[in-house]
């Protein structure tokens, strides 16, 4: 990644064309991950994928994804915003140049920072898109922005932020292993330390990246997708450990890796699209 030691607004740019290219590669594989840990009578992957295309056609894999492409959109461009604008600040604190390439632990650093900062941001947009995915039979919602106002209306502000904790629990690490795989991945993949990574060589650090980082984060993302789908009416789970208790008790410790398969495959193209889109758009603002 090209440092400079000011804050840049084109970080945040790039983050948003990023983020709006993965969710059009990634949404109907993220239904098919929501319905696998939250819903009922899927068998496997392939029988949940089968079942939304009989009973709701190729729409079915779409379903709530408006919202997803106006807010990941908007996440994403924070998250890599953020982590690009931290890393310089630690750079520029550190070694007295913003320019100055990051070590493990100043990465390290950053990329928990951005986890934490990205919850804040990324814990309602998940919790609407939830909600509105699993609506198969009682459609309660009509739509994100009904959805958004009927939460804050029977749970209050809080009820936005159901699950936030276990979102912590999953983006902290989740984005350490996301960030550094992909600059080791980069780093690997240059044929010298002073050139610019190939485009492919992105397109692959990305993806494997995403594959790491969803694969190691898919329990907190399991035990987070339960506490989001539990609506207030039918409440099932007092927080994340009584979550964490009933679902090992009812289901065996095999749950919290429901999804995993379909984190990996759809972690590959959502983060090499992400990445990818991101560094060539940065690659392109920089040049002009």
């Amino acid at each position: 990644m090209q440092n400079s030691s000011s804050f840049q607004l084109d970080d945040f740019i790039a983050g948003w064309i990023g983020g709006a290219s993965s969710v059009v590669v990634g949404h109907p594989l993220d239904t098919v991950k929501t319905r696998l840990q939250a819903g009922k009578g899927y068998k496997n992957t392939l029988h949940c994928v089968l079942t939304i295309y009989r009973k709701e056609t190729v729409s079915g894999f779409f379903k709530g994804m408006s919202f997803p492409l106006a807010s990941i959109t908007v996440y994403n461009s924070v998250v890599f915003g953020f982590f690009s604008n931290t890393q310089r600040l630690i750079s520029k604190y550190r070694y007295g140049d913003g320019r100055h390439p990051c070590g493990l632990l100043d990465l390290t650093v950053a990329s928990m920072l951005t986890g934490l900062v990205s919850v804040g941001l990324g814990a309602p947009v998940d919790l609407v898109k939830i909600r509105l995915q699993m609506q198969t039979q009682t459609r309660l919602y009509r739509g994100p922005i009904h959805c958004i106002s009927s939460i804050l209306q029977t749970e209050g502000l809080q009820g936005l932020y159901r699950g936030a904790g276990a979102m912590i629990l999953r983006d902290v690490p989740g984005y350490v292993l996301y960030f550094i795989p992909y600059t080791i991945f980069c780093n690997l993949l240059k044929p010298d330390a002073t050139s610019s990574p190939h485009p492919c060589s992105i397109w692959l650090a990305g993806g494997l990246a995403g594959s790491i980082s969803w694969v190691t984060a898919t329990p907190a993302d399991v035990v987070k997708s339960r506490m989001q789908a539990d609506a207030q009416l039918q409440r099932k789970y007092g927080g994340i450990l009584h979550c964490i208790i009933h679902s090992y008790k009812t289901e065996g410790a095999q749950v919290f890796f429901r999804g995993a398969s379909v984190n990996a495959i759809r972690g590959f193209p959502m983060s090499a699209t992400m990445f990818l889109t991101y560094e060539l758009s940065l690659r392109f603002f920089r040049s002009l």
